[in-house]
C-alpha cells in the first residue's frame, strides 16, 4: 500500500491511546527488518503507512535518524520488539500446553492471529474499540491477508461490559484460555484494571493463563524527563506520560494469588539477558518500573471438602 487510507477509516487510531497502537506497529516493522530481529510482523508497516498520522514514520532501520541511538525508534522500539517476542513465545507455549482459545484484550493492531503458527482448532478473540478494529480490517483486507486460525474481532470497551460480548461471540468459559493484555493496564483506571482482573478470573477455566504489563510506580521527575518520553513527544507527538493513568496502581498480581493463580513477575531486562539483545538498564530509566506478569490457574479445580472433622 503506497497511499495512506481514507481518514474516516483510520480515525480510530489517529489520536490518544489509538496512536500508540501505530507507534508499536512502527516499532514492530523496524524490528522485522533488523538483521538480528527478535520478532517478525510483515503486516505492521502497512498499518503505519495506511494512517495519515503515521504514514511518514520510519518502518525500516535505515529510515531511523540516529539509528539504534534514537531513544524512540532505537531503545523504546527495541523494547517493543522484545515484548512482542516474549509474548509470542508465551502464547504459543500456553496453547501447546492445552489452552484452546486466546483472548487479546485491547488487541490494537496485533496480528498474531495471522502470523503465528497456531495448532488446529484454536480460536483467537480480539477485543478493542470498533474504530480500531475497522481500520485494522480495512488494511488487512486490502492486503488479501488470511488468518492462520479462527479469528473473531469483538468491538467493546474494556471499561465496559466486554465479557457479555465475548461470550456471545462464542467464547467458552469452560475451556482453558490464554489471555493477553499487552500494554493495556498502563492506560486503564485502577478500578477498570481491578474489574478486568476479576472478570478474567471468573471466565478462566483450569489451565488458563494471563500475561500483562504494568508499571510498578509513578516515575520520579528525573525519569519523566527521560529521552524516551521527550523524544516520543518531539518525534511523533505522542505524550505517553499524559496518556498513562495517574491512579495508584492495584497489586493485581497479589490479587490473582489470592484466587489461587500462580504469578511470576519479570523485568524486560531479564529477557534482554535471555535473548542477548534488547534494552539494558540506564540512569533515570523510563523502562525501569516496567514489569511483565505471567499468571496461571491450577490445571485442575481443587476438590470440595465436606467440612467434617
Amino acid at each position: 500500500m503506497g497511499r495512506h487510507s481514507d481518514t474516516r477509516t483510520s480515525a480510530g487510531v489517529e489520536d490518544g491511546v489509538g496512536l500508540t497502537a501505530l507507534m508499536v506497529a512502527a516499532a514492530r516493522a523496524i524490528e522485522t527488518h533488523r538483521p538480528d530481529w527478535l520478532a517478525q510482523d510483515a503486516y505492521a508497516e502497512h498499518f503505519v503507512r495506511a494512517a495519515h498520522a503515521s504514514h511518514r514514520w520510519p518502518v525500516h532501520p535505515s529510515e531511523v535518524q540516529g539509528g539504534e541511538a534514537n531513544p524512540l525508534w532505537g531503545r523504546l522500539g527495541r523494547y517493543f520488539g522484545l515484548r512482542t517476542r516474549v509474548l509470542d513465545d508465551h502464547l504459543l507455549d500456553a496453547v501447546h500446553a492445552g489452552a484452546r482459545q486466546v483472548v487479546l484484550l485491547g488487541a490494537g493492531l496485533d496480528t498474531r492471529a495471522y502470523r503465528l503458527a497456531w495448532p488446529p482448532g484454536l480460536g483467537v478473540y480480539e477485543i478493542d474499540h470498533a474504530e480500531v478494529l475497522a481500520f485494522k480490517q480495512h488494511v488487512l483486507d486490502e492486503l488479501g491477508a488470511t488468518p492462520a486460525t479462527t479469528r473473531t474481532p469483538i468491538a467493546a470497551d474494556l471499561c465496559g461490559n466486554w465479557a457479555t460480548a465475548l461470550v456471545a461471540a462464542g467464547f467458552d468459559p469452560t475451556a482453558p484460555t490464554a489471555w493477553l493484555a499487552e500494554g493495556v493496564f498502563l492506560y486503564l483506571p485502577s478500578t477498570a484494571e481491578h474489574r478486568l482482573i476479576e472478570t478474567v478470573d471468573r471466565l478462566s477455566a483450569p489451565g488458563s493463563s494471563l500475561a500483562y504489563e504494568v508499571k510498578l510506580v509513578r516515575e520520579r521527575l528525573e525519569v519523566r524527563d527521560s529521552p524516551v518520553y521527550t523524544s516520543t513527544r518531539e518525534q511523533i507527538g505522542v505524550d505517553l506520560l499524559a496518556l498513562f493513568d495517574g491512579d495508584p496502581r492495584p497489586d493485581s498480581a497479589h490479587h490473582l494469588t489470592t484466587k489461587s493463580w500462580t504469578t511470576t513477575t519479570r523485568t524486560p531486562f531479564d529477557f534482554t539477558t535471555h535473548h542477548g539483545r534488547g534494552p539494558r538498564p540506564e540512569p533515570n530509566d523510563a523502562l525501569a518500573a516496567n514489569r511483565w506478569i505471567f499468571a496461571t490457574t491450577p490445571t485442575h479445580t481443587a476438590p470440595a471438602t465436606s467440612g467434617r472433622g
